[in-house]
């Protein structure tokens, strides 16, 4: 399992796939539409965390009539654990702030 670098749009991507869930998962442009973002950024993202083995992926077995089946994307378990640890301790890291005082003690 490799690290993934935690890019605004790469959060955007994780924080969608944490909010799905096996009743309700989550699909290309799905994804795209609550990250908002383009498929050109949201795709290349998804293919990296498939890669590292963050994410699964599927196609639908029975597609819609009229449109093109879609592709399901979930974290893995391990991907959701890293993603969840990784996104909690870069928010601790932005909570911290430390106040200049201007040379006052």
């Amino acid at each position: 399992m490799s690290t993934v670098r935690l890019t605004k749009p790469t959060i955007a991507v994780l924080e969608v796939l944490l909010t799905s869930t096996a009743d309700a998962p989550a699909w290309g442009l799905s994804i795209c539409r609550d990250a908002d973002l383009g498929s050109g950024t949201v795709y290349p993202i998804l293919d990296r965390l498939e890669q590292r083995g963050w994410v699964t992926s599927w196609t639908e077995a029975e597609p819609h009539p009229g449109r093109p089946p879609r592709r399901y994307y979930a974290l893995t378990n391990t991907g959701r654990s890293l993603a969840t640890s990784a996104l909690e301790a870069r928010r601790a890291r932005r909570q911290f702030v430390p106040r200049w005082t201007g040379g006052q003690a």
